[in-house]
């Protein structure tokens, strides 16, 4: 019966459904439904004639246990229906990802450096519609299904030049912030799906409606390959100081969002510092927040790298409590990481606000054992990255991204990451901002 039901709150349920199943089941329950021809003196009579009382027999009460089910079933059916049973499943959130490598593979042989350049890809992601902000759903045994995990959904591979024709053509049409580009920069020990997922699930956690671009490079398998992993860091340089400026050539390119993380952060300060010494140290006016996500970097080099940047467009995410950047610490000769300082401690706190940058302490936010990726694991720091990206600019909140025209002006608003609004206080502003000075 239910598979020709393709709606069952369509389906009208009177309350004679009930006698209907009881009578059907049980006879002696009560008059049944065919019985309505008899007439009321007719059955005034047979009353009269019965014993004035009798006790309940089980089969009775069976009855009016199943009567009242079919009564409550009669007065829900209506209201909530079973439509669902013939909805079909949500669809899968599909991301879009401009992809530039410099693994020689994505499998077997992506913890291996290509001879030279890097490989371009256009991807599609897919989030599961049941994803929860915060996470990567992927499947711990068996295969991955679309409606519960990350996939990726389609690939193509592509030569350079149709990778920039492309991305221009992502962007033409696109309004204010739409038009931005954010790339992400993984740190050590990261494996080639697990760094694209992490960018398809910040995307849609942080809402981010612009471009996301990937930039991955071989971070080693092992926690044991620290030193291998930071020799590859170094050999990708290259790669990734020409992919931020040819990011700022775009046509219409609103803004150059950058998100790293660990040793990736190093790796982009380092490339952004190779672009600031030939002369674009802001992109010629496209470069936008830099957001240092745990920054595996000792704070001297970094204060050399920054001498050549705006700080102003720089964000530091710190955590007191992060395991691994105290690890690398003590491999360094108890060389202070700068993703490592306490904001709580006076003399880290006047190191921070002495370089200049927008500092945010993610320390009560840290999740699981090492905290080494509260950037992304905690929902309401993700979010708030989100809206420190998305933020609305004055200058070109109308600007439209047509191939061929830029926007006149090329200001840089310094938007503040704003917390999102919360109970208290204290939940409002989770990363504890600590502004420069």
């Amino acid at each position: 019966m239910l598979n020709h039901m393709h709606d069952v709150r369509l389906v009208y349920c009177p309350a004679s459904f009930a006698a209907f199943i009881g009578s059907a089941i049980f006879p002696e329950c009560g008059p049944n439904l065919n019985e309505s021809a008899m007439s009321r003196d007719n059955r005034t009579e047979l009353s009269r004639r019965r014993p004035s009382a009798r006790r309940p027999t089980i089969a009775t009460l069976l009855c009016a246990m199943l009567a009242g089910g079919a009564m409550m079933f009669a007065a829900g059916c209506a209201s909530i229906g079973l439509s669902g049973l013939d909805e079909p499943a949500a669809a899968p959130r599909a991301i879009a990802m401009f992809v530039v490598s410099t693994r020689k593979g994505e499998h077997s042989a992506s913890n291996e450096a290509v001879e030279e350049g890097a490989r371009f890809s256009l991807q599609q992601i897919g989030v599961p519609p049941g994803h929860k902000p915060g996470q990567v759903e992927r499947p711990a045994f068996g295969s991955e299904n679309p409606q519960e995990h990350f996939v990726m959904m389609s690939r193509r591979g592509i030569d350079e030049a149709e990778f920039y024709a492309e991305l221009a053509s992502h962007l033409s049409g696109r309004v204010g912030s739409n038009r931005d580009i954010l790339l992400y920069v993984h740190g050590f020990n990261v494996s080639y799906d697990e760094a694209r997922f992490r960018l398809a699930q910040i995307s849609d956690d942080g809402r981010f409606g612009g471009v996301a671009v990937l930039y991955t490079w071989p971070a080693t398998g092992s926690l044991l390959d620290y030193g291998a992993a930071k020799e590859n860091a170094t050999a990708a340089r290259d790669a990734l100081t020409n992919l931020i400026h040819r990011l700022g050539e775009v046509p219409d390119v609103g803004r150059v969002h950058i998100l790293a993380h660990s040793m990736g952060a190093w790796l982009t300060m380092e490339a952004l510092r190779e672009n600031a010494i030939s002369g674009s140290p802001d992109l010629n006016g496209k470069l936008g927040d830099v957001m240092l996500a745990a920054p595996d970097i000792d704070l001297k080099v970094f204060r050399q790298q920054l001498a050549r940047l705006d700080p102003s467009h720089v964000s530091v995410l710190v955590s007191s409590n992060d395991r691994a950047l105290s690890i690398s610490r003590t491999l360094a000769g108890d060389r202070p990481r700068l993703g490592g300082l306490n904001p709580s401690n006076p003399e880290d706190r006047t190191a921070l606000e002495g370089l200049g940058v927008k500092t945010y302490d993610l320390s009560k936010e840290s999740t699981g054992l090492i905290g080494h990726g509260t950037y992304a694991d905690a929902p309401q720091a993700v979010r708030t990255i989100g809206s420190q990206i998305t933020g609305s600019r004055p200058q070109d909140a109308n600007v439209q991204s047509v191939l061929g025209e830029r926007p006149v002006d090329s200001k840089i608003t310094a938007v503040p990451l704003a917390p999102l609004a919360g109970p208290s206080s204290a939940a409002a502003n989770p990363a504890g901002a600590v502004p420069p000075q």
